[in-house]
């Protein structure tokens, strides 16, 4: 809600727009499940870009889910890396 008269679509400050909406994300974030990852979200003029590592694939589309709910209509960039390491599904043999 602005107190400073009608909002117009697409018009105005769109760079604030964006800002307000990243920092926002970026609280959902940290106050999510998912707080504890080192996630950095940054504006890239009218693109947004995702850069850090995440634990699992799953983690990882649960963030760019969460993402494009938060910024829908914004062009996302994202490099997050996952560290997932698989556990083996047998033993290994040692010779």
């Amino acid at each position: 809600m602005s107190t400073h008269g009608p909002q117009h679509p697409g018009g105005g400050e769109p760079e604030q727009n964006l800002d307000y909406r990243i920092a926002h994300l970026q609280d959902r974030l940290a106050s999510g499940e998912l707080g504890e990852l080192g996630v950095r979200v940054e504006s890239r003029g009218q693109t947004v870009l995702l850069t850090g590592t995440v634990p699992s694939a799953p983690c990882r589309d649960e963030i760019l889910r969460t993402v494009r709910e938060q910024l829908a209509g914004v062009p996302v960039h994202s490099d997050l890396v996952v560290t997932e390491t698989s556990s083996p599904d047998h033993a290994e043999e040692l010779a």
